[in-house]
């Protein structure tokens, strides 16, 4: 597994590197792709929101690498958030506007 210096995200290689994250531990999984604008608006303030929260764990998964686990946690929309502790979602942030990093922070301030 790789981790992401630019903002400190995790980032699986595999599906099975994935789905060991999914299963356990608390961590939020940021699903994003490089032509998402509303990703790329997002981006210079991820390195902040993973700094905000130093004792979980955020997963950064590429929508066009990883298709088929978007499609079984039922990601149809990008950047979205999900919350996942020990395999069981908490919540998740999605919705069809673009996400401020304000936003952001209060979703994960009310369930983390």
């Amino acid at each position: 597994m790789e981790k992401n210096n630019e903002n400190g995200m995790l980032i699986p290689q595999t599906l099975e590197e994935f789905a060991s994250l999914v299963e356990t531990g608390t961590h939020v999984f940021y699903f994003t792709a490089d032509w998402c604008g509303d990703c790329v608006y997002l981006k210079p303030h991820l390195a902040d929101i993973v700094a905000t929260f130093p004792k979980i764990d955020f997963v950064e998964i590429n929508r066009d690498k990883f298709i088929e686990a978007c499609e079984s946690m039922q990601i149809f929309g990008i950047p979205s958030l999900v919350i996942v502790r020990d395999g069981q979602e908490v919540a998740r942030f999605v919705d069809k506007n673009r996400k401020t990093k304000g936003e952001v922070l209060s979703f994960l301030h009310t369930y983390l």
